[in-house]
Parts: structure tokens; sequence; C-alpha cells
């Protein structure tokens, strides 16, 4: 390390500690904000969409690609194979969008979360649909805030099964270009694949925290 860049660190920490005194701190603000940044924002610039599809299958979620137009037929066709095999209704988030679930066969029963569910209900249901807040391509991570169409917590750390929609438009590239979409204020879970653990004896055990089964719909124009 230089001179000057060690200088520059310890003008840093004593302008932290506020032990610089009034010109030291000033003048260590004046060296940070003229710091260069022309570093790149994101490392991926093209086919996020894609990298995502592909990050989000590599955590062993069932993931595809569908056009906007086709996306409700989609959802009534993941729910009723999820209603062939676990019978019972779907929880829905209020401020789902009405249109993804238009078409749905009669014989898929949706049930609401007012007033909110027990755990014990929550456990009984077939799965549930959300939206999410945010997508990230390099790690194919889902971001739920829990804002309209996406529910409390536990609607989807409760059922076994998630269906949820990501718009193309809500991937990001990365870590950086995702938190920059989010609100701080909000709560936030992130998703990266259906729940799992290999804690004991590298063994992976599925449904530990969360459901089992994740089920993405990425919706392209």
């Amino acid at each position: 390390m230089s001179a000057s860049a060690k200088d520059a660190i310890l003008a840093r920490i004593r302008a932290a500690n506020r032990v610089a005194g009034a010109d030291g701190v000033a003048d260590a603000d004046a060296g940070y904000a003229a710091l260069s940044r022309d570093y790149l924002r994101a490392h991926h610039d093209a086919g996020i969409v894609e990298l995502f599809a592909e990050r989000a299958a590599d955590y062993r979620a069932v993931v595809e690609r569908v056009p906007g137009s086709g996306l409700a037929a989609a959802v009534a066709r993941v729910l009723a194979a999820r209603a062939a095999a676990v019978p019972g209704p779907f929880v829905v988030p209020d401020g789902l969008p009405g249109g993804w679930l238009d078409g749905l066969p009669g014989e898929i029963a949706l049930a609401s979360d007012a007033p909110p569910l027990s755990p014990a209900a929550l456990d009984q249901l077939a799965g549930v649909v959300t939206g999410c807040a945010v997508a990230i391509a390099e790690t194919g991570t889902i971001i739920l805030d829990h804002g309209p169409g996406q529910g409390r917590r536990a609607l989807t750390l409760v059922p076994d099964f998630h269906l949820v929609v990501v718009q193309a438009a809500q991937v990001a590239a990365d870590l950086p270009d995702a938190f920059a979409r989010l609100d701080p204020a909000r709560p936030h879970t992130l998703i990266s694949g259906p729940s799992a653990t290999s804690d004991i004896e590298l063994i992976r055990v599925e449904g530990v925290h969360g459901p089992r089964n994740l089920h993405v719909l990425i919706a392209e124009p």
C-alpha cells in the first residue's frame, strides 16, 4: 500500500470518528467525494432474463418463460396440475392482478387471507400465488417486499407450493441494481429456489423453512 493511500484511509477513519478536527473532516470528505467512480454499475447488460431463468432453475425451481398474453393460461395450467396432485384451495393475496386468474378451471378453489388465516389453515392449502417486487439475474433470487399481490410473509413460508409471477421488466442485473429498486423501509424476503438445507451430513432436505415447491412464471412482452 502506498503512503498516499494509507494517509487517505487514516484520514477517512479520523473523519468518521470525528477526531480530525473540522478542517480535517472537511478535507477527508472532499477527498472522498473526488474519488473516481467510473466502475461498472452492473456486470450484465444483456440477456438478464435468460440468466435469471438459468440461475433460478439451478436452485431446482421450476422456471417457465411465457408471453404476457398467455400468462393467465399458464397460471391456470400450473394450478390445475398442482390441484390434481394436492387437493385444496390456493390462497391469493390482496392486490394480485385479477387478469392473472382469468379462465381458471372450476375445480380450482381460491382462498382469501382476509381475515388472516392461521398457520394451521395455511398448512392445509394447496399453495399460494403471488407476484414479486424484483428478481436478480446474477443470483437467481426473487425478492418480495410484501406489497400488493405479494401478501404477508407467512403466506409464502407456510404453504408447500409457491407459484410466483415475475415480469421480465422486474429482472435486475445484480444485487446493487435490485436494491436500488427497493424501498429500504419495507420488509424483504429473498427467495433462491425451494426452501432447502444441507446442514446435516450434507444431505439436502427441502421444505425446512419454506415451500418445497417453487414454480416461477416469467412473463415476457
